[in-house]
């Protein structure tokens, strides 16, 4: 019976002594962490994106060769997805303030 009217009483004595100078090193080093994986993400966009160029540039060859339709949506859904993927790599940076 005694703890539990102490035991309030405690939790509201710690509340006051906490330290809140290791929120600037600790967020500094959340920012160093995530400019290291950011060139990591955009090195794996540029290889996505150059597998997708091969796999639908195959895909379009073969399309021309055997008369098929739909070459053109072919060619611009292409188009669009390398567009996508290099304006993410460049606005992926430009969000943390970081050129690369």
């Amino acid at each position: 019976m005694i703890y539990a009217a102490l035991t309030p009483a405690l939790v509201h004595a710690k509340c006051g002594n906490v330290d809140y100078s290791w929120g600037a090193d600790a967020l500094a080093s959340a920012h160093d962490y995530a400019v290291t994986m950011m060139l990591y993400v955009v090195y794996l966009c540029y290889a996505i994106a150059g597998i997708v160029v091969i796999v639908s540039a195959l895909q379009i060859y073969i399309k021309m060769n055997t008369g098929e339709d739909g070459i053109k949506k072919n060619i611009m859904m292409l188009v669009g997805a390398c567009l996508f993927l290099i304006g993410a790599t460049i606005a992926f940076p430009a969000f943390f303030g970081y050129r690369i």
